[in-house]
């Protein structure tokens, strides 16, 4: 019996001393960049950015992520992470980019690149840039001259909901939606006037950081396409609500040559705040990252407005328009809050063509003898449209 318990004791000891001496191996192996990394410890917040995904990371990803947003923002060629699966080092580069729009001079990047070691728990990190230094000085500076131009669009007692609705048509009014090289990050929207929805929501989260409004970037489907959309979620008195930029940039629903008119790029207020439930229809977030849930409606264009009906009324709808001309308005809009009052209303005033009779009053209003209209339905936000 002494014997073996012997044994065991013997056999136990060198079992320790293997795993020691292993892991002292593995230690000495590790680059001596590697090593510091991993004793540096990583801040938990960013004073000038919200980092929303940050939060949503382990303490594993934190610290890669951290580590990342260090070497990228420093343009290094390649650097060392304390991190190197790849479902990790892509999740933490998603949530980097998704939290820094400011770092454009990546995300036009389709692919990076990483060196792992076997054995190890760590890679070497290639992230790839997409502009020279001379452009990225131009693009800064571009960007810094949009800060201060929205800056001098806002009410010194200016509410977030007026910040939101400031930045939303100041990028309509700047941009225009147009596939290019650039059009994947904040470098389109602010350097070449052009992009497409990642470049509209990078652009609509990095001006609300600036002006300190909660400001999430989100990815996801479109309904019956194969085609992916970005959008922004804001907080606004507790209240989340969705913003969708690149949406409020359209009149292709303008029936007829209408547009081609270019006083007819009217911004399109349906999808600043939308009713959660019309806009979800449409849109829904990717599943990579969890994000606030949408429920408010109080902060919609239109009930902040007194344009939403809940029921359709003649008489109540053409002293809405009415009061809207009275007050120097060339476009009248309205939505309705369910589908029965929004076909009512389409069957008497475009069908019945009832708008003849907010035509005459504008025309009175004007002392004009005649007037030329035309009309917009977005049959999704149920909402209409009419242009003198």
């Amino acid at each position: 019996m002494k014997k073996k318990k012997f044994l065991t004791v013997f056999l136990v000891c060198i079992l320790f001393c293997i795993l020691v001496i292993g892991a002292m191996v593995i230690l000495r192996l590790e680059p001596k960049e590697v090593r510091q990394l991993r004793k540096k410890e990583f801040v938990q917040s960013d004073e000038y950015h919200q980092e929303y995904y940050f939060s949503l990371l382990n303490e594993e990803e934190k610290r890669g992520y951290r580590e990342m947003l260090e070497g990228i923002s420093a343009r290094k060629e390649e650097f060392y992470l304390t991190i190197s699966a790849d479902e990790t080092v892509d999740r933490v580069y998603h949530a980097l980019l998704k939290d820094h729009p400011e770092l454009f001079w990546i995300h036009n990047r389709q692919q990076v690149y990483k060196t792992t070691f076997a054995g190890s728990s760590y890679c070497l990190f290639s992230p790839g840039y997409s502009y020279t230094d001379q452009e990225t000085a131009e693009i800064q500076a571009a960007m810094e001259a949009a800060c201060q131009e929205v800056d001098a669009l806002i009410p010194q007692d200016a509410d977030d909901y007026e910040k939101v609705k400031t930045v939303y048509t100041y990028l309509i009014d700047n941009a225009e939606y147009q596939p290019s090289e650039h059009d994947q990050s904040i470098a389109g929207i602010f350097w070449k006037k052009e992009a497409v929805c990642a470049g509209y929501a990078g652009a609509t989260q990095y001006l609300l950081e600036h002006l300190g409004v909660p400001c999430i970037y989100v990815e996801g489907d479109t309904k019956d396409s194969e085609e992916g959309h970005a959008w922004n979620i804001v907080q606004l008195d507790g209240a989340y609500y969705y913003v969708d930029t690149t949406n409020g940039d359209q009149h292709e629903f303008l029936e007829g040559a209408a547009v081609q008119l270019a006083e007819h790029k009217t911004i399109i207020y349906d999808y600043l705040c939308p009713f959660p439930e019309e806009y979800e229809m449409t849109y829904t977030p990717s599943d990579e990252f969890p994000v606030p849930d949408c429920t408010a409606t109080d902060k919609n264009f239109y009930v902040l407005n007194n344009g939403c009906f809940d029921t359709y009324d003649f008489q109540q709808l053409l002293a809405y328009c009415q009061m809207r001309l009275d007050n120097g308005a060339a476009v009248v809009r309205f939505k309705f809050s369910n589908e029965e009052a929004f076909q009512a209303a389409c069957d008497e005033w475009i069908t019945g063509e009832k708008i003849q009779e907010v035509a005459r009053y504008y025309m009175t209003l004007y002392g004009m003898n005649q007037v030329e209209y035309h009309y917009g339905i977005l049959e999704n936000m149920k909402t209409m449209y009419y242009m003198f």
